[in-house]
């Protein structure tokens, strides 16, 4: 996903630019915790400020083990009937195929540690049980965040599932039925004083890192002019070239706040303690925008895909999965068919 905007590599939306596999290790080991966020015993909280928790101890399984806990389903029948009214073909006979973001980031889709073959998280357990749903064999394609949009086109794959933002020049292309909330989150450092960012005034004289150019750049911009025409200290935006250095930014207190992917926070938060989370708002900001399955324009299959994530949602299937990856918080009640995404620039 991405998000309805394309962020800087030090700001990844939810549709994260791509990363190594070592650089995946890096966000969720927590041993390997200086690596990422630099040396936290450099920032000194201050007195009274919430202490730094120690690191979680494998609060998710990042292995292919991880496939023994997979939720599975029953085709749906109703999707199933859809399927085979709306004359779509699958670009291989039986076969959903999907891609996927194997060098993505934790958690929504990403390559096992023990297994470079094997993409995880909660993109692929949609994909696998849209594709049960569907009644077909789930076929996961490993992909680029840049090559899924021509890939779709195409018809190299059926079904993308990269975390992609809903925006009105998208659906000119694209069809979409959503399945999670687009949402952003606000980092700190574990030691900080700063407790909640729900409104301007929380971010008032504040360093804040932003990716250059981004959505998420606009929103806080706003915010700092709204700060600016009350009279109180606007704020300030950070940008630094990738996520590490502004990870050691804000850890060593070169930085305040950091504005990530919720999920991407969340998990960092509960994989490595050294940082936490202490507001959100949505990364389609002036719309309310959701994340959506994509399929080609007019091709037929967004429907049958709709009614199988309508069906996980109505089943409890969908809140299990978004548990098991922290990420509760992106839920949605309807899988809605190309809603009012990011207006065009």
């Amino acid at each position: 996903m991405r998000p309805p905007s394309t962020p800087a590599p030090s700001v990844p939306t939810p549709s994260a630019p791509a990363r190594s596999r070592s650089a995946l290790r890096l966000a969720a080991t927590a041993g390997l915790a200086l690596a990422l966020v630099g040396l936290v015993g450099c920032s000194t909280a201050a007195p009274g400020a919430p202490s730094a928790p120690a690191a979680a101890e494998a609060p998710f399984d990042l292995t292919t083990g991880n496939l023994d806990t997979r939720p599975h389903i029953d085709a749906v029948p109703e999707a199933v009937a859809a399927l085979k009214a709306s004359g779509f073909t699958p670009v291989q006979a039986g076969k959903l195929t999907v891609a996927l973001g194997g060098a993505g980031s934790p958690p929504t889709s990403f390559f096992a540690e023990d297994d470079a073959q094997t993409i995880i998280g909660s993109d692929a357990d949609f994909a696998s049980l849209l594709a049960e749903g569907l009644g077909l064999e789930y076929t996961p394609e490993n992909v680029a965040w840049a090559d899924w949009p021509l890939g779709i086109e195409s018809g190299k794959y059926d079904l993308a599932l990269t975390n992609v933002g809903v925006t009105e020049e998208r659906k000119e292309l694209f069809d979409f039925a959503t399945y999670r909330d687009a949402v952003m989150g606000f980092s700190v450092a574990a030691g900080s004083e700063i407790t909640k960012i729900s409104e301007p005034k929380d971010v008032s004289g504040l360093r804040v890192i932003v990716g250059s150019g981004t959505n998420q750049e606009k929103f806080l911009l706003d915010w700092f002019a709204q700060n600016e025409a009350a009279g109180i200290d606007p704020g300030e935006p950070v940008y630094f070239e990738d996520s590490a250095a502004g990870s050691l930014a804000l850890a060593s207190g070169r930085a305040d706040v950091s504005i990530d992917p919720h999920a991407l926070a969340t998990f960092r938060a509960t994989t490595l303690g050294e940082t936490r989370v202490v507001g959100s708002f949505n990364s389609a900001y002036p719309v309310n925008g959701q994340v959506g399955a994509v399929t080609a324009k007019g091709n037929g299959l967004v429907e049958p895909v709709g009614l199988v994530i309508q069906s996980l949602i109505d089943s409890g299937t969908y809140d299990e999965v978004l548990q098991r990856w922290g990420q509760g918080e992106e839920a949605v009640t309807e899988s809605l068919i190309n809603p009012p995404g990011l207006p065009k620039p």
